[in-house]
């Protein structure tokens, strides 16, 4: 593993209960000030953190798998990132890029031309976050083709607002009582190998999506076509191989734009620039953020300069969108995968993990399949003897593993998979201690 200056030792260490004394002082504070709408998956107050520790403000050392839903992929407080911010928020803080513009969002966007899938001329336009992304590529697309409808994933994820929420598959907690939601957006079937017909190949299950947007939308009335390589939210659900190369020709056959939204899955996580390059395909648009700039706020779109440019001077842009300090901290991130192969340490995080956690469907019954790529791995529980969720299972090992000092993130449609988004810097030993805590809660369910 390459070498990083952390700051706070790789270990984790529990000097108090979780929630400590602290954590339960803010936590009633909180209660009073903050909605409850914006509720949390545990009550446990951070401080600090580097690498893939987090010291919480009763001087806990937590192994964190969750990384803020996989934004600090390179640790916490990486000190390139913190050098780089700061100092461009001593020179410029704010200039509206569409006013008066800078060099920095120049930058982000040249790089991104070059780490996206594609050899072809390259835009990009640089927003605050993922659900903005997604939707600037919902107009963009829209406004290139002329047409209104977009098709997006069963078990999908793409944001929280209005649009974005009409684009996500299931209904609680995100979309309950938020409608009504806009129209012409349409889920499709896709690829589960755990939960399709046994035997079902990539092929079969796109021919079974494409008879459906042939038979319930109109492949000539279909704008784009929306996928996470990899569904986080969903629950680390990877098509089967030959599912994306057929989706993506039947789009070229269709004028359809072909987006990959890598939210979630790009910036270096699964052992590629952005997930969709493991199956080979090459996506016309393409959405980034969570990795982006370690923790500033930061989204893009970049795709084919012909679909990028069919949208008029003033059509797409915002306030905030590729602030000097966000993308300063950016090409700090850029710089440091590189320097740092964090590409191939995200590769040696999936071999650790398998290595660790790999026969625990052989060894849990409530354990279904255990799949991932990169630093982006999900166990799927289901009921002893059945393909079933478990969410029960889900609830028990979090509230274990968070009250010992893991933490890790629920995921799935039924609210059954557990998922793993650690930073790509995390050690073996750190792998390894989480790993056996949850096994403690594992081995009481299964002799339950």
């Amino acid at each position: 593993m390459v070498s990083s200056p952390f700051t706070v030792s790789q270990e984790r260490k529990l000097v108090t209960e979780l929630p400590g004394p602290k954590s339960r002082e803010l936590h009633a504070r909180r209660l009073k000030t903050v909605s409850r709408g914006a509720g949390t998956l545990v009550d446990i107050y951070m401080d600090h953190g580097s690498g893939a520790i987090l010291v919480d403000v009763d001087g806990n050392q937590i192994i964190d798998l969750g990384c803020g839903i996989g934004v600090t992929t390179i640790g916490h407080a990486h000190p390139a990132v913190a050098a780089a911010a700061a100092a461009q928020a001593n020179k410029l803080t704010h200039t509206l890029f569409t006013v008066t513009p800078y060099e920095n969002y120049l930058r982000v966007a040249e790089k991104l031309a070059e780490i996206t899938p594609g050899d072809f001329e390259k835009r990009s336009i640089l927003v605050n976050s993922g659900a903005e992304a997604v939707e600037n590529a919902v107009k963009i697309a829209r406004k290139f083709t002329g047409r209104r409808a977009i098709a997006t994933l069963d078990h999908a994820f793409h944001g929280r607002t209005n649009l974005t929420m009409a684009m996500t598959y299931r209904p609680w907690p995100e979309r309950a009582g938020m409608g009504p939601f806009p129209g012409e957006i349409y889920s499709v079937p896709t690829s589960y190998p755990f939960r399709d017909p046994e035997g079902m190949t990539g092929v079969e299950a796109a021919e079974r999506t494409i008879d459906y947007i042939n038979t319930h939308i109109g492949a000539t009335e279909l704008a784009a076509f929306f996928v996470e390589p990899i569904q986080g939210d969903g629950g680390i659900v990877i098509p089967a191989p030959g599912f994306f190369e057929t989706m993506s020709a039947f789009c070229t056959e269709n004028g359809i734009v072909f987006v990959s939204d890598e939210i979630q899955a790009g910036i270096a996580r699964t052992g590629a620039w952005y997930a969709i390059e493991h199956s080979g395909v090459v996506p016309d648009l393409v959405t980034s953020a969570k990795g982006i700039a370690g923790g500033f706020p930061l989204a893009a779109v970049t795709g084919r300069a012909e679909i990028m440019d069919a949208v008029q001077p003033g059509g797409i842009g915002g306030t905030f969108g590729g602030n000097p300090v966000s993308t300063a901290a950016a090409l700090a991130v850029f710089e440091t995968i590189e320097s740092d192969g964090l590409i191939a340490e995200a590769q040696r995080v999936e071999r650790a993990f398998f290595a660790r956690i790999g026969d625990w469907a052989e060894r849990f019954s409530v354990v279904g399949e255990v799949r991932g790529k990169g630093a982006m791995i999900g166990v799927e529980l289901v009921l002893p003897g059945t393909r079933k969720p478990n969410p029960e299972a889900l609830t028990a090992i979090i509230k274990h593993a968070t009250t010992n000092g893991v933490i890790v993130l629920d995921a799935g449609s039924w609210d059954s998979v557990l998922r793993f988004l650690p930073s790509v810097v995390i050690s073996e030993e750190l792998i390894d201690d989480a790993a056996t805590v949850i096994e403690e809660v594992l081995t009481l369910l299964e002799n339950a």
